[in-house]
């Protein structure tokens, strides 16, 4: 990526590479069952993979508004209190889950007017457009996306001599220690080393992007609320998340190298379920 070009530039850039036909037929698929899609992005850890058979891809569904994209209210009422709602999907022999967000919500989420990490800190890595309604649709999403990577570095804030690789392994392990999270130590500094000429290339322009005034620190409030934000969703996932507790056991299980095996009680009373296992999993260390 050209280190000078602006931020939009190669946020857009990034967004717009080319994905595999499967992940563009899949996030087609996911947009058609929601009225009002607008745009639909893919990304995380999959993104790198070229082997998909067995995987669970990360999708997020941007909607015009949550009343239109759902034909229950009481859906539309969860994901504007607790946003996102989470779905899991299959199409084609592929397994996914994706996140809905309203445009407006997915702007807000993006910026340092939210305190919690949950969406700019997956947003400030690597993502595709993968989908999109009209160009308008799609120009909102490059704008949104191109404010995570500063209200990452600017929440991190800098340190005299650090260089810019380092910020943003700090910037990464911060937000990790502000959700709960099953993957090993470690995974924080593994996002930025799996594609540092990325990273060197959003540096400048991401930071002289951070606007004036912008407050670092905080983390121990965000800690505090992003992890109990995290059991209230978790909670939300029991209505929403046909199978969320086996998917819930299948990720810790494959970052944590843990054994967890659901029951059918478990399955019966997924929400119960839920509360009950994080303790424990929190007592093993399993999550963090």
């Amino acid at each position: 990526m050209p280190r000078d070009a602006s931020l939009e530039a190669l946020v857009r850039a990034e967004l717009t590479q080319g994905v595999q036909p499967q992940v563009a037929e899949m996030a087609a698929a996911i947009a058609a069952q929601h009225p009002g899609a607008r745009a639909v992005l893919f990304y995380g850890s999959c993104l790198r993979e070229q082997q998909l058979d067995g995987l669970m891809l990360d999708f997020y569904l941007i909607v015009d508004d949550y009343r239109r994209a759902y034909p229950a209210r009481w859906m539309a009422i969860a994901n504007r209190l607790i946003p996102p709602n989470v779905f899991p999907f299959i199409n084609n022999g592929l397994s996914a889950k994706y996140a809905v967000l309203s445009e407006a919500d997915f702007h807000r989420l993006n910026g340092p007017e939210t305190r919690n990490v949950s969406v700019w800190a997956r947003f400030a890595q690597p993502s595709r457009l993968v989908w999109q309604a009209d160009e308008v649709a799609a120009d909102a999403a490059v704008a949104a996306v191109a404010r995570a990577a500063p209200t990452l570095l600017a929440a991190a804030g800098s340190r005299d001599g650090e260089a810019p690789l380092d910020w943003w392994r700090r910037a990464f392990a911060l937000t990790y220690s502000a959700e709960l999270r099953a993957e090993r130590q470690g995974r924080a500094q593994s996002v930025v080393d799996a594609d540092p000429d990325r990273y060197a290339a959003f540096s400048a322009p991401a930071a002289a992007a951070i606007p004036p005034g912008a407050r670092s620190g905080g983390w121990a409030r965000r800690r505090m609320e992003g992890k109990l934000l995290s059991v209230i969703r978790l909670a939300k996932a029991a209505f929403t998340f046909a199978g969320g507790i086996d998917y819930l056991a299948w990720k810790i299980n494959r970052h944590a190298g843990t054994q967890i095996a659901i029951t059918p009680w478990q399955r019966r009373h997924p929400l119960l379920a839920a509360l009950l296992l994080v303790p424990r999993l929190l007592r093993q260390g399993a999550v963090k």
